[in-house]
This record gives C-alpha cells, sequence and structure tokens, in this order.
C-alpha cells in the first residue's frame, strides 16, 4: 500500500483510509474543502462572463425565479432569506435589466408577481449550461470506478446536509444552501 505525507495529519493511505476514526473525518473534511474550491471557481467562471448585468445575489434570485412560474416580492425576500426591502431593489434593478417583470397578480389585483423574462430565462440557462460543461469535463477526466463512488459519496453527503435530492438543477424546492422550505409566507 502507498503512504503519501499528509500537511496535518501524519502518513495517509493512498487508497483514502485513515489511522482512526476522527483521522478519517479530518481527512474527508479536507477533501470535502479542497472539492469545494474547484465548484466554487466553476460557479465564479460561469458568472464571469454575466457579472456585468447582474451580481451573486442577483443571479441567485433569478434562479429561484426560475423554478416557479412567478412569485410574490415577499415570497422571493422570504426564499432567499433578505428583508423584502432589499429583494425590492434587486428586483428593481433585474427589471431596468430586462431580466424580470412585474405584473398585476390575475386573482389578486392588489398583488404583484414577479418572473422572469425570456432574457432572464436565457441568462440562467446560459450559466448554468456553463457550470455543466464544467463540471462534465472534470467528470470525463475522471477513472469510470471512481465516478461510480463519487455519486455515492456525493449523495450520501447531501443526505447527511439534509439537502433533498433533485434531477435538474432548476428544480430546487428552494435556493442553494437554505435546506428549510419558505415558512413566513404562502405563495
Amino acid at each position: 500500500m502507498v503512504e503519501k505525507a499528509h500537511e496535518t495529519s501524519g502518513p495517509v493511505r493512498a487508497d483514502g483510509g485513515g489511522n482512526s476514526e476522527a483521522g478519517d473525518v479530518d481527512e474527508v473534511t479536507r477533501a470535502v474543502l479542497t472539492a469545494s474550491r474547484v465548484l466554487v471557481g466553476i460557479s465564479a467562471k460561469s458568472l464571469a462572463a454575466v457579472e456585468d448585468r447582474v451580481t451573486l445575489p442577483q443571479f441567485r434570485l433569478l434562479v429561484v425565479l426560475s423554478t416557479r412560474d412567478s412569485a410574490k416580492l415577499v415570497v422571493l425576500a422570504d426564499l432567499l432569506g433578505v428583508n423584502p426591502s432589499t429583494a425590492m431593489r434587486m428586483t428593481d434593478r433585474l427589471i431596468a435589466a430586462g431580466l424580470v417583470d412585474r405584473r398585476v397578480n390575475p386573482e389578486s389585483r392588489r398583488e404583484t408577481l414577479l418572473r422572469l423574462t425570456a432574457e432572464g430565462r436565457r441568462l440562467v440557462d446560459e450559466v448554468t449550461a456553463r457550470r455543466r460543461a464544467a463540471i462534465t469535463e472534470i467528470v470525463e477526466r475522471m477513472d469510470p470506478g471512481r465516478r461510480a463512488a463519487l455519486v455515492g459519496a456525493l449523495l450520501a453527503f447531501s443526505e447527511a446536509g439534509s439537502e433533498p435530492q433533485v434531477s435538474n438543477e432548476l428544480e430546487l424546492p428552494y435556493p442553494l444552501g437554505w435546506t428549510d422550505p419558505p415558512s413566513r409566507h404562502a405563495e
């Protein structure tokens, strides 16, 4: 068995085995942190082409809107974990950029609904396609046996983090990183 030196915990087996349960947790934590840097880099690069049009928080708002036909401002604010006034400022900028539009709710004329415009949908789809392509490129470089192991490990990691499994990144029940459904407002 080949051993490699590890920065903080001494020798670690090349097959991924650790010297103890605590060492195993530390090793897995380091591996996940390293992988998260790769994923954050991919996310940042995928947004780079549109950073002159939207900020990261604005993009999050667009992604949330992309998961539904329309939403009230107060619901969006709740889903994003921001104050309604913050969501309003973000939405106003996105409306001015032609990425979101505001319409009167046909079921209640006192309410306004927000939804993506065709251009907003294109922007979300473009960024998502860039992310998917970059991740696919990395996955294709992996040994097929390790790919299968990665799927199992990532599903277990997501389950332990209470992240719901989705078949498509645009079918998220709530924004990335927020595992609690909206609590204060119904749609």
